[in-house]
């Protein structure tokens, strides 16, 4: 590809890109401003759906004008019984497609988050549990009592253990929150990896074509493990899948 075919596809990557974010402008006021009326008057897990919707509208519309397509391999891993899903972080997508992907779940997120005018609000509409990080050792108990109120009413709760989105390729400590979450309550960690990031990668406007590829592991039983062994096992599982389904022999540390 010479220098102007090059400008002109990625001129059209650009156009794509606006559409696509033009498209989930308006579906965002339109539809994410509706959730504090339906948390109030549906069943929870008719909410939930309702809330999804715009997940599954995203997704769709991401593939529809960008061509960016998933495949996922383990779904025969995700268990009947609520668990904690250890998950990859490197782009936006992966958090509006696990909402769809996995059981109904809660997220650990930074308080911040929930001030984001639309996604914010949805995503407080799903009672997260909204830590604050700078809270040291409050923020744990705050994290374990809420997590054992989510698991108990049949949700899961997911943990990006790395605490930021990470560029692939590259490699962060991961944090030990989810693991303590994991060893107090006793269920499964199920590890998910995903390459996400070389198609839409963070602070990206254009999105690029091609199949994010989604590895959803088995159940890492946590009885009688620590937080570290729990930690350790799921960060490994999760970096050695991300060398096979990005293709990188290597990852960098940061």
């Amino acid at each position: 590809m010479n220098k102007k075919e090059n400008k002109i596809w990625l001129s059209g990557l650009y156009l794509r890109a606006l559409i696509y974010w033009l498209g989930v402008a308006i579906v965002s006021v339109l539809h994410n401003s509706t959730l504090f009326m339906t948390r109030r008057v549906l069943p929870p897990k008719a909410h939930y759906a309702w809330a999804t919707l715009w997940n599954r509208f995203n997704i769709f519309w991401l593939e529809l004008i960008c061509g960016v397509t998933c495949r996922v391999e383990g779904l025969e891993n995700i268990p009947d019984q609520p668990c904690i899903a250890f998950a990859k972080h490197q782009s936006t997508w992966e958090t509006i497609k696990l909402p769809i992907l996995l059981p109904r779940q809660v997220w650990v997120v930074k308080k911040e988050l929930l001030k984001i005018p639309f996604f914010g609000w949805a995503l407080d509409s799903l009672e997260p549990i909204a830590i604050d990080r700078s809270a040291g050792r409050r923020a744990i108990v705050q994290m374990i009592r809420q997590g054992r109120e989510r698991l108990d009413s049949g949700r899961w709760i997911v943990v990006f253990p790395e605490g930021t989105r990470v560029d692939p390729g590259k490699k962060v400590r991961y944090k030990m929150g989810g693991a303590v979450l994991a060893e107090k309550m006793g269920v499964p960690v199920i590890p998910v990896a995903h390459n996400a990031g070389e198609f839409w990668p963070k602070h990206s406007f254009i999105k690029w074509p091609g199949e994010i590829t989604v590895s959803i592991g088995a159940p890492i039983s946590t009885e009688g493990k620590t937080a570290n062994e729990i930690n350790a096992e799921a960060e490994t599982w999760i970096e050695t899948k991300m060398l096979e389904i990005s293709g990188l022999t290597s990852v960098e540390n940061n």
